[in-house]
């Protein structure tokens, strides 16, 4: 066994792959140092390879980059080797990051179809000539970047080019750039190709998905969710803030791409479920001494705080939901109650069971509407399809 170091200029490739280890058959793997995006964990690892072949194996590239190919040639692969696979045009080099029938389970959590016959084919093991093609076609990265970002500043774009991503064999470039508005980039594609030599590809991408790319360390201490498992983004609305009570602080809520945190969606369903039988905080409580004004909520210990003074809340009265609602259904009748009388102590929280039958994706573009109208809305759809 010999262990190759990767000497790439312009730091980490962006692909996890520092070291390689060559074995006495010319054949080559990728020592995994834990550097790239959306790592996954093969959990049946240990299990004999007749219980779960699979014939189509997962390929990762450059940062968030992942693949699907075919093995038609019943070649060997584990995690970690290097591959050569069919590209357009030309081929390509990536590492295997997956194989068995884990792999199906991704190809329909990504609403692929198995049986598809548009899959690519990997067509063999990466040889040393594809590994001395591959690393020459990283090296150019780095440079090829801030070439390009001078040049779509003098055709006056308003864009910003993040990343480029060379293919194995050298032929094609992928660049991945940032744009507010649309922008037209086919004379840059013209002095791209002209410059560089190689077939062109744009690619636009998000901030969110920016963020994944470069990577970092979150709020909570932990590293972005979106450079370690999330794939497909789904909307955050403030709505999802109000609904678990959380202080509408742009500074607190905001991410590290400037957009709402994605966790926000994470616990939302459950606060929804638990409020579907909450009264409307928009209606006062009436009083002897007058109107009393909704001020907070406790979602999961069921309390609700009110008070007889709507913007300078004082003398807040502690109150179970049970009791506003109580209280509601005798103001519906004409009856007043002479105070409101807080809960005095309160020992073990109330035991709900939380089963949302909803989809996080219904989610997406919720609106400012009490939670049992939302609740209704969602629950409607109680057929889920299996994942």
């Amino acid at each position: 066994m010999e262990i190759e170091k990767l000497n790439i200029p312009g730091g980490c490739n962006g692909r996890g792959c520092s070291y390689i280890l060559k074995d006495s058959s010319e054949s080559s793997a990728c020592i995994d140092t834990g550097c790239h995006k959306l790592n996954t964990t093969d959990w049946l690892s240990d299990i004999p390879e007749t219980y779960h072949r699979f014939d189509i194996v997962e390929v990762r590239f450059k940062n968030t980059r992942k693949g699907y190919y075919k093995n038609v040639n019943n070649l060997k692969l584990k995690r970690g080797d290097i591959v050569a696979v069919e590209a357009n045009p030309g081929h390509d080099i990536g590492i295997v990051s997956l194989t068995g029938v884990l792999v199906l389970r991704q190809i329909l959590r990504n609403n692929l179809q198995p049986d598809h016959p548009d899959f690519k084919k990997i067509y063999r093991k990466a040889k040393p000539v594809d590994i001395e093609k591959w690393v020459e076609a990283m090296s150019l990265e780095h440079s090829t970047m801030l070439k390009s970002r001078k040049i779509a500043e003098e055709l006056k774009l308003e864009m910003k080019i993040g990343d480029v991503e060379y293919q194995g064999d050298g032929t094609k470039a992928i660049f991945y750039y940032i744009a507010d508005d649309r922008v037209d980039f086919r004379e840059l594609i013209k002095v791209l190709a002209e410059r560089f030599k190689v077939r062109i590809e744009m690619k636009q991408i998000g901030a969110r998905q920016e963020a994944g790319r470069i990577g970092g360390i979150g709020s909570c201490g932990r590293e972005l969710c979106c450079c370690t498992w999330i794939k497909n983004f789904v909307s955050v609305t403030t709505s999802a803030a109000r609904y678990q009570e959380v202080s509408l602080n742009p500074q607190k809520l905001a991410g590290q791409c400037g957009k709402l945190k994605c966790c926000l969606n994470y616990e939302l369903p459950a606060y929804i479920d638990a409020q579907k039988d909450f009264p409307d905080t928009s209606i006062p409580l009436e009083t002897e001494q007058g109107p009393a004004y909704h001020q907070k909520t406790d979602v999961f210990r069921r309390l609700m705080w009110y008070s007889m003074q709507k913007d300078m809340p004082s003398d807040i009265a502690c109150l179970t939901v049970d009791q506003v609602k109580e209280i509601i259904a005798m103001n519906k009748r004409g009856e007043k109650v002479k105070k409101l009388e807080s809960v005095e102590s309160i020992s073990i929280a109330p035991i709900i069971d939380y089963q949302y039958a909803g989809d996080i994706e219904s989610l997406s573009h919720i609106e400012d509407r009490p939670a049992e109208n939302q609740v209704k809305k969602n629950n409607s759809k109680d057929k889920r399809k299996p994942r």
